[in-house]
């Protein structure tokens, strides 16, 4: 017969409340107590039932995170560390994929809001109207995006876009590219402002290129435009875009960093393993993952909390795809 909370509260000596908020409100539990119901409930075989569980305190113990391309390496370090960090609170994660459409982002939201305790919108597509609408279904915490009057977790990329152009101006570039990210892209909007603010400091020229896809594909794509605008240096909306960019390049027989100096942003290993070395942008994923599952925790925890917004430090890593401009970009035909 399954072992019930029952046999776990004889077990232990304790009553059966004691063992039901150990499961469902352990903070409210004596350490030593909790401990030892714990151990017993192990040892028994005993596993809490979850329906019952949130038919009793109003609670699913799950979190939607929804993305826009599970595809892209950016995401899956956050996905992984927000996991972890809620199975150690006692929660699931269930993750989706937009593939970078706001209407099914908006259709995501909707299924989950009744199966979850709350969402982590993670680079969100929606305008803020439409988030600022669907928050009276569900609560929400907001990854690497600001909007107003929800708790959200930033990566503070327009400072990373700022180092990315002091860097190219101190190599001696004045002739600078920004290779821009797709419609309706917050992220995108805060490098251009960092990127241009920081170019005119450093009496630089800049030229925007894009919108672009967020994709290898994008970056490709975007050679051409690149060296049509003669610049010497190049800051990417993301890695994956430098990448394709680098490899557009070298197709158009166009060396990096000899010619053209590349930045991407996000830090992912295919920038690492890519040749040349990337030099990019890090941006704290893990820890945005984990920051953001104790936000919303605290967020459904209670009514009292008002909404918060974290900033989180970026860094830029210089590697080989950066030098000073030996020679100029050459005509292609």
């Amino acid at each position: 017969m399954a072992v019930t909370i029952r046999d776990v509260a004889q077990a232990c000596g304790v009553h059966v409340s004691t063992v039901s908020r150990t499961f469902s409100a352990p903070h409210l539990v004596n350490p030593e107590t909790r401990n030892r119901v714990l151990a017993v409930a192990e040892q028994l075989g005993y596993r809490p039932n979850r329906a019952a569980r949130a038919l009793t305190t109003g609670r699913t113990h799950n979190i939607g995170l929804i993305v826009a391309d599970i595809a892209n390496p950016f995401f899956p370090p956050l996905i992984k560390a927000a996991q972890s960090h809620a199975r150690q609170r006692d929660y699931h994660v269930f993750v989706a994929d937009t593939d970078e459409d706001p209407r099914v982002e908006e259709e995501l939201i909707q299924a989950l809001a009744k199966q979850v305790d709350g969402v982590l919108l993670c680079s969100p597509r929606l305008s803020n109207r439409t988030i600022d609408r669907l928050r009276e279904d569900v609560p929400f915490v907001v990854i690497n995006r600001h909007v107003k009057g929800l708790p959200a977790v930033l990566m503070d990329v327009g400072h990373g876009a700022q180092q990315a152009i002091e860097h190219l101006v101190a190599l001696g570039h004045r002739r600078l590219g920004l290779l821009s990210g797709p419609p309706g892209s917050s992220n995108s909007r805060l490098i251009h402002d960092a990127a241009a603010a920081a170019a005119s400091a450093g009496a630089a020229d800049l030229t925007v290129i894009g919108p672009n896809s967020p994709t290898e594909q994008g970056g490709q794509i975007a050679a051409a435009e690149v060296m049509a605008a003669e610049v010497t240096g190049v800051l990417a909306y993301n890695d994956l875009v430098a990448i394709g960019l680098v490899e557009g390049l070298e197709e158009l027989g166009v060396e990096v960093p000899a010619e053209i100096s590349v930045i991407g942003i996000d830090d992912i290993m295919q920038g690492r393993l890519n040749r040349p070395k990337l030099t990019t942008v890090a941006m704290p994923t893990i820890a945005a993952g984990r920051t953001a599952v104790d936000m919303l925790l605290q967020v459904v925890g209670t009514t009292d909390v008002g909404p918060a917004v974290t900033s989180l430090q970026t860094t830029l890593v210089v590697r080989d795809s950066t030098a000073a401009p030996i020679r100029l970009p050459r005509e292609v035909t």
